[in-house]
């Protein structure tokens, strides 16, 4: 494998790429109009601009005028960038300048091979652009010439040790293979249409890349304010450490007898249960009693407002402000119909990694399911952010939103429970005429636990968890039968 590189100057696409551009290598950049070909290519020379005066765009498509006007509304400055214009429409419109006799490839074609040689030797390139070699071939007289010119000019520039970059629309690759395998490698930039969400959906594949491994599959992209920015499609390799051996109590007594003492650090939790059953507060509340112990985390929250976290908290005694204001907990809105399932492990890497947290809450699954809907299975998805987690050692709590409120007991509608380590459940039940909140827990792959169902009620001073409700059964419907009513234990 080649080890010396050349940064290619976008965020992501190193990373891809093993390293950056192989040097004194051809590459073919596929993509229809408007995928962002040329601004990915100006990026690449803008990485290299310090290499004075060797850097070089030949444009046979825009004039330059537009391109410096384009690439201002990024903010930058195209100085140390020689641009040659070789658009055939410069000067004054022509009304009379049709061939009527001669084809234009025929009187057109050798003049702007010429102009391409003439404009390489003048200023001596190592980094090279061609937007674009289609209209080179839309000039040539037939497939022969076509093909010798493209394999005598990429020769031409491996000679002069020069990387190239060659722009070219897919549309013409499908009847035009030769210069597919003359070149070294191929990106392709695609963007679709999501069908469900009729949004635009930018990726970037690598189909060939000679001298080098390269991460395969669609890595999703997006056009910023400053250029492209590309979220590598990782798959987070299976590891198994072990859990640590280090517990997170619950901080409410009663929760921490049913748990033998709390969940173990690194695990992943599942928090299941119907709308309104407080699977968002009791996250809350894990959090702020991590944050006490100084362990960081952060709530990623696809479908409520922090403001309105903050606000609930606050009325129920769970310090969730105070942990934020000194900066052992973060709270991330993330809109659902905005994210990709790589930018969002990207963003809670960045998060482990630079911030230190080590407690993650996904609230919830449904809202991710949403976000992640157009991208590849839920589940999939999933494990990919566990196996980083579990790498990293680090604690993962999914919350779980159940559509039925009463009925047969079921973890979850999405397949995910076999993820988990830990499964906590909130359910609704009936109690001699109140609708009451039962907790119970019904999985935890490490330790003990107790195998009772108790009241889980919010308070103004907090959560609280009664004593087991040893007098019913069927409490698991939501319709319990009484065996023996007695007295329900005070909470």
């Amino acid at each position: 494998m080649t080890t010396n590189r050349i940064a290619t100057g976008i965020a992501g696409l190193d990373e891809i790429l093993r390293g950056g551009f192989i040097p004194a290598s051809s590459y073919l950049l596929l993509g229809g109009p408007g995928a962002g070909k040329t601004i990915l290519s100006l990026q690449f020379l803008r990485q290299c601009r310090n290499i004075e005066n060797h850097c070089l765009f030949l444009s046979l498509t825009e004039s330059a005028t537009t391109i410096r006007r384009d690439a201002a509304s990024f903010g930058w400055n195209l100085e140390k960038i020689n641009l040659v214009d070789l658009t055939l429409s410069s000067g004054e419109p022509k009304t009379n300048g049709e061939y009527t006799v001669f084809s234009p490839g025929e009187v057109e074609e050798e003049t702007i091979w010429k102009k391409i040689y003439a404009a390489i030797a003048e200023y001596r390139p190592e980094r090279l652009v061609i937007d674009s070699v289609t209209n080179l071939r839309y000039l040539s007289t037939d497939e022969y010439q076509y093909r010798k010119h493209i394999q005598q000019l990429i020769h031409h520039l491996s000679k002069r040790q020069c990387l190239s970059l060659l722009l070219f629309e897919p549309g013409e690759l499908e009847r035009e293979q030769s210069i597919a395998m003359a070149v070294d490698g191929i990106l392709w930039l695609h963007s679709d249409i999501s069908k469900e969400r009729v949004t635009e959906i930018r990726t970037l594949e690598i189909t060939k890349f000679r001298g080098s491994g390269y991460l395969s599959g669609r890595h999703f992209m997006r056009i910023t304010p400053d250029g492209l920015v590309i979220y590598p499609h990782r798959i987070e390799v299976l590891e198994r450490p072990g859990r640590d051996s280090e517990k997170l109590p619950t901080g409410v007594s009663t929760l921490d007898r049913l748990l033998m003492g709390g969940f173990y650090l690194g695990t992943c939790t599942l928090l299941t249960g119907p709308s309104g059953t407080g699977k968002s507060t009791l996250a809350a509340h894990f959090l702020v009693q991590a944050a006490l112990q100084n362990i960081g985390g952060t709530m990623y929250c696809f479908e409520e407002g922090a403001e309105s976290i903050l606000d609930r908290c606050g009325d129920i005694n769970i310090p969730l402000q105070a942990c934020l204001q000194q900066g052992t907990v973060s709270l991330h809105e993330v809109n659902p119909l905005e994210m990709y399932p790589d930018e969002f492990l990207e963003i809670i890497r960045r998060d482990v990694k630079e911030n230190n947290r080590q407690i993650i809450i996904i609230d919830s699954l449904r809202g991710y399911n949403l976000a992640m809907d157009e991208f590849g299975n839920l589940a999939a998805n999933i494990q990919n952010i566990l196996n980083y987690t579990r790498r990293k050692r680090v604690t993962l709590f999914l919350l779980n939103e159940m559509q039925d409120i009463i009925g047969d007991l079921r973890v979850s509608e999405d397949g995910v429970s076999y993820l988990a380590d830990n499964v906590l459940m909130i359910r609704y039940a009936e109690y001699s005429g109140e609708i009451i909140k039962v907790i119970a827990c019904l999985k935890k792959r490490h330790g003990n636990f107790q195998a009772d169902l108790r009241e889980f009620k919010i308070t103004e001073q907090g959560i609280l968890v009664g004593d087991k409700l040893s007098r019913l059964r069927g409490l698991l419907t939501g319709v319990p039968q009484v065996e023996d009513l007695g007295e329900k234990p005070v909470l």
